[in-house]
């Protein structure tokens, strides 16, 4: 007769209360009520074998093993003589698992959710798993605003011990931030704090932004920001007493409320150094923003103390530590600082390595580090090593970590992570200028040219004024020491009178070679070589009379040797959106004497970008060109002549409209350029509203300046023509996009003006 050892029961119930067990030697092991699950993932699990003594003990401990293994929802053990039976009933398997209702987030999005808590489709069922569904669903919707969001699930029994569940979700209302007040302010005004936040009330860009939806993380980082600005005020003792988070019955408002204490306003009275100076103390001095009779600000001792730490940096003490010590008098509010300075151990490189660059060249990557192996750690080697491999356009992401090497405390590792980019590519394009009207452009360009970070590029671009192929090669390190070398075949067909301009039509083809020659990291020079052949194209009635001109003296058809000669100064934080650093570029272009054609052109650009905030920018620059003729050729040809007016120059003009007409032609209105220039251009650049830290949009406030002189004329600045007005510039994921509205600041009569131009396709001005 079978007899029942223990159940579920006796693993619950108080030992007095619990049967009492008849001890006895397995034989054997059978296992029954198993539909899914094989005989041996119940062995495997069951704490019993075949030849152990069966205790009350064991029991327990094997009934336990086998609910632990999540498969089963009820485990029995019986003896039928000297054979253990054990008895299982299975839990069901998930069959299915359907989402409703969602559209704030995505079902895949949930499912994988659900997945990482063990709920998906062919897992095995635990009930208890549903609460931890629903309270993972609402802490998603939670993240996003929507605090009225309701989960409802229900389970369906199938056949073979199934099932399936069905999730219905109800999103609810977005939870939008009705009201921030803050309490305890009385040195500073609400709106004058609330401008630290970045959650508030409902704006107009909200609904891109999000910034009206509660998020305790944002909070957080808000709080902190309230606290930097008060203590860069000079209030050392400001703390945040409290904050309270409330939400409307109907879960449609929320309500955040911060309580504060001021404190007073305290100043520096002195400021000293401490610790193992190895660098001159004259030199760390300089490197302290912070001075005796300055109101108190948390940044400036912070920023102080970071240049001080990288200042060691750069001779190799890699985990200098300084620490800014305060010395508070509250009763007269003042405070002395002491910074004490532990250089540590110096540390050179080990070893410089390199991941993530499949189809790029370790030597590419290698050639651009600052920081080499066998040298003193350097802060600003490693930084700037960062830098120039992100310029190379090749790589999303370059990560750099500095690791010791373990064992060693003199010694750093560097370890160069890199994500890359596809740079590779046959692109087929469309853009807008208001100079050269619709821009189609086809390419076939390999930046990383078999991942050795040469460049072999073919390209087509076709507007109403240009045609354009060009076929390049560029070798970045033509020499071992950075000099780089380029080769270019080009083909040009410029229709001027499509541009408005004295008509005439010019075709160019050429082939040339240049160098850049690295002279420290910001300044280079460069050096070319072109031969050009150019015809000319002139209508006897309606082409332009300075074109008539010069073909009758030179001919239709010219060949030149161009030589050209520059150099530059760059240290703009970034190409494209700079924020601070100047830029400088001086060439000369000119032909070898004795050819056909005898002339040259010189240009000058210089601009500078000055950070006035965190986020507002000032933009200064200005360019001077001059060309002339020389030898057989009295003047500059008139196609090498320099324009003004539209989005490139003075918006608010016409494009190429300003300066010299072709006077005696047959439209004595169209401009012809001249053989001097200047422009000048002043902004004020900032974010666009709403997009907070949108790297690829911004807007900016400007005035204009500029005018061409022809040779007979002298540069006379009251001709000046001026415009201001409102850009937009922003790079859109198929190129760089740009807006402006201008107006005239003193057009003339006969000025060619434009209220609003467009770009697209085109570099920023």
């Amino acid at each position: 007769m079978k007899k029942t050892i223990t159940l579920l029961l006796a693993c619950l119930l108080p030992a007095p209360l619990a049967q009492a067990i008849e001890n006895f030697f397995v034989k054997d092991i059978r296992v029954e009520g198993l539909q899914r699950i094989a005989p041996g993932t119940v062995f495997n699990y069951l704490p019993i074998k075949v030849g152990d003594s069966l205790t009350e003990l064991n029991a327990r401990d094997a009934i336990a093993a086998l609910f632990k293994t999540g498969f089963f929802q009820d485990v029995r053990l019986e003896r039928s003589g000297n054979v253990l039976v054990v008895h299982v009933t299975e839990r069901p398997s998930i069959d299915s698992i359907k989402i409703s209702g969602t559209k704030e987030i995505d079902d895949k999005t949930l499912l994988k959710s659900l997945k990482e808590l063990g709920l998906a489709e062919g897992r095995v069922f635990n009930s208890s798993l549903l609460d931890k569904t629903e309270q993972e669903l609402k802490r998603q919707y939670f993240s996003r605003g929507r605090y009225a969001v309701n989960v409802k699930t229900t389970v369906t029994p199938l056949e073979r011990n199934r099932v399936a569940i069905r999730i219905d979700v109800a999103e609810g209302e977005v939870t939008k931030i009705h009201g921030i007040t803050i309490v305890g302010n009385k040195i500073f005004k609400d709106k004058e704090l609330l401008k630290t936040f970045s959650l508030s009330t409902s704006t107009l860009f909200s609904f891109y932004t999000k910034n009206d939806q509660y998020s305790k993380q944002q909070l957080t980082a808000d709080l902190e920001s309230l606290r930097n600005f008060y203590q860069n005020q000079g209030y050392l003792d400001f703390t945040i007493d409290s904050t309270q988070v409330s939400i409307s019955p109907d879960k449609q408002d929320i309500y955040v409320t911060v309580n504060l204490t001021e404190g007073r306003k305290y100043t520096v009275t002195d400021v000293k150094l401490g610790g193992k100076l190895i660098v001159p103390e004259a030199e760390l001095r300089k490197l302290i923003s912070v001075k005796a009779g300055d109101v108190f600000s948390r940044q400036e001792i912070t920023d102080s103390s970071k240049r001080i730490s990288d200042r060691f940096g750069n001779d190799g003490y890699a985990f200098a530590n300084v620490n800014a010590v305060p010395d508070i008098n509250r009763d007269q509010g003042t405070v002395a600082f002491t910074f004490f300075i532990d250089p540590g151990q110096r540390v050179y490189i080990r070893r410089v390595s390199f991941s993530g660059n499949l189809a790029t060249n370790d030597e590419v990557l290698r050639r651009e580090m600052r920081q080499l192996e066998g040298a003193w750690f350097s802060t600003a080697k490693v930084q700037r090593s960062r830098v120039r491999l992100q310029r190379l356009g090749f790589f999303e992401d370059v990560n750099v970590e500095t690791p010791p090497v373990p064992g060693s405390p003199d010694q750093m590792d560097i370890n160069v992570t890199v994500k890359e980019r596809l740079v590779n590519n046959f692109m087929f394009g469309i853009g807008y200028s208001d100079a050269d009207g619709a821009l189609v452009n086809a390419s076939m360009n390999f930046k990383n040219f078999l991942g050795t970070g040469k460049e072999v590029a073919l390209s087509a671009d076709n507007s109403r004024v240009n045609r354009h192929i060009n076929l390049s090669y560029i070798d970045p390190y033509y020499t071992e020491d950075g000099i780089s070398r380029s080769i270019n075949l080009y083909s040009t067909r410029t229709d001027a009178a499509a541009a408005n301009t004295a008509a005439y039509t010019s075709n160019t083809d050429g082939i040339g070679v240049g160098y850049g020659i690295p002279i420290s990291e910001d300044r280079s020079l460069s050096l070319g070589i072109a031969y050009e052949r150019i015809e000319l194209q002139v209508n006897a009635v309606t082409g332009a009379q300075v074109a008539k001109d010069f073909v009758a003296v030179n001919g239709d058809t010219n060949s030149v040797f161009k030589a050209t000669l520059g150099w530059a100064r760059d240290t703009l934080d970034d190409p494209l959106f700079p924020n601070s650093g100047t830029q400088q570029r001086v060439s000369v272009e000119t032909t070898v004497p004795s050819g056909d054609l005898e002339y040259y052109r010189l240009s000058y650009t210089a601009s500078a970008y000055v950070p006035l905030s965190k986020v507002i920018t000032y933009k200064l620059k200005a360019s001077l060109d001059y060309g002339s003729g020389y030898g057989n050729t009295d003047v500059l040809p008139f196609y090498k002549n320099f324009y003004a007016g539209g989005s490139s120059s003075v918006r608010g003009y016409r494009s190429r409209s300003l300066g010299p007409t072709d006077i005696g032609g047959l439209d004595p209105t169209l401009t012809i350029g001249g053989n001097k220039r200047v422009l000048g251009n002043t902004e004020l650049l900032f974010p666009f509203p709403g997009m907070g830290d949108n790297k690829a949009m911004r807007l900016s406030v400007f005035v204009d300046a500029g005018m061409v002189y022809g040779a007979d004329q002298n540069v006379d600045l009251g001709e000046l023509r001026y415009a201001a007005g409102l850009a937009f510039n922003w790079f859109s994921p198929i190129g760089p996009l740009s807006i402006s509205y201008a107006f005239p600041l003193n057009d003339q009569p006969g000025d060619r003006t434009e209220s609003v131009q467009f770009t697209l396709g085109q570099a920023f001005r």
